[in-house]
């Protein structure tokens, strides 16, 4: 299933909000720099969706604020 997800690097904390059946605002406290940031993107939908981390896959955007994600 693809999710579309918007990503805010360097936030206070780690917040995942669903905006829509298949769309999420994702606040992470990484930096973007050397996927730190994708990293916890992809931990928090796992997280969130109760799967593991090696099943979420980010297929567009990788340098984008806006992602396409597969899970």
């Amino acid at each position: 299933m693809k999710y579309s997800v918007r990503v805010r690097a360097n936030a206070r904390k780690n917040e995942i909000k669903k905006t829509g059946e298949r769309s999420f605002d994702i606040s992470v406290k990484a930096p973007p720099v050397d996927g730190k940031a994708n990293g916890q993107v992809i931990a928090l939908i796992a997280e969130f969706l109760g799967t593991r981390k090696s099943s979420v896959t980010i297929i567009r955007g990788l340098t984008s604020k806006k992602k396409v994600v597969e899970v």
